[in-house]
């Protein structure tokens, strides 16, 4: 009984550690999830900035072919997953590549690639049975997302310029106070129409070919995307990990009280025994006229 008591005394002390684990994983991502929210503001500054660049730049275009074609070539797309490089975060990423499965079954490609980001997503995209042509390692911190972002847009544009991808599509979470939502976006070919041409004013002034120059900012446009994408990805990957924390304190909280009734009934049972032989002795001694 002893032993058995002490069995359970040593489980409640390794669920005391646990929860204390659990909390500090759950706060560490809530700190990073502030963090992400806090970098947004200047992401979203910088592209709104571009697209600006760009309405001023359209019309130099006027009376030209039109915007340089932001499509490579025939036949094959491209699909960007964004996972997560760490684990505790639910069904984060089967959600995200079950987005991008329906993205490639359903793709007017001939064929697609796919690239996931997220050493996490990379397992979780195996087990699935995904073919994954392209991997990287997902940001852990929000100071690493423009980074990530640049590697992106590297290997996006390295596809671009071979003339062998028509259309590029990126799939990522965002936080959402009811879980994380699963959105997606078409990056490449690129879409003018949505830039309103500046207003007629002087011309301004340039140092590249309009042509050249509206590319450049294309991209540069592109990358803002990308960065924008990526950081939601890490908020929502953070906002997952931290209601998988709440869950599992929950269920440590519930263990606990079962562990800690039963070693409370254990004592309790332990007492009454001794309690029960000590009478008995007494008996003995009383009957024996001792």
């Amino acid at each position: 009984m002893a032993e058995r008591l002490s069995d359970i005394e040593q489980r409640i002390d390794s669920i005391h550690q646990l929860s204390s684990v659990v909390a500090a994983i759950r706060g560490i991502a809530a700190a990073r999830l502030r963090e992400a929210d806090a970098q947004l503001t200047g992401i979203r500054s910088y592209a709104e900035t571009i697209g600006e660049a760009i309405g001023q730049a359209l019309p130099l275009l006027a009376g030209r072919a039109g915007p340089v074609s932001q499509t490579g070539g025939k036949g094959t797309g491209l699909v960007i997953a964004l996972c997560s490089e760490q684990g505790f975060v639910g069904g984060f990423n089967s959600r995200v590549l079950d987005a991008a499965r329906h993205l490639v079954a359903s793709g007017q490609a001939s064929s697609c690639e796919m690239f996931v980001v997220g050493d996490r997503g990379v397992i979780v995209a195996g087990e699935r049975g995904l073919q994954v042509d392209w991997s990287i390692p997902m940001a852990t911190g929000a100071e690493q997302v423009s980074d990530l972002a640049n590697q992106l847009a590297e290997a996006l544009y390295q596809r671009l310029g071979a003339g062998t991808m028509e259309t590029a599509t990126i799939v990522h979470a965002v936080p959402d106070q009811e879980g994380a939502k699963i959105v997606t976006k078409a990056l490449i070919p690129f879409d003018f129409s949505r830039f309103p041409h500046a207003a007629p004013t002087a011309a301004p002034l340039i140092n590249l070919p309009a042509e050249a120059l509206v590319a450049q900012l294309a991209e540069e446009y592109v990358f803002a995307e990308l960065c924008e994408a990526a950081m939601l990805s890490y908020a929502a990957e953070n906002e997952a990990r931290m209601w998988a924390m709440l869950a599992a304190h929950g269920n440590v909280g519930r263990r606990l009280d079962e562990l800690t009734a039963k070693a409370r009934h254990m004592r309790q049972e332990e007492i009454t025994a001794e309690v029960v032989e000590l009478a008995a002795g007494v008996d003995a001694e009383t009957a024996a006229g001792i």
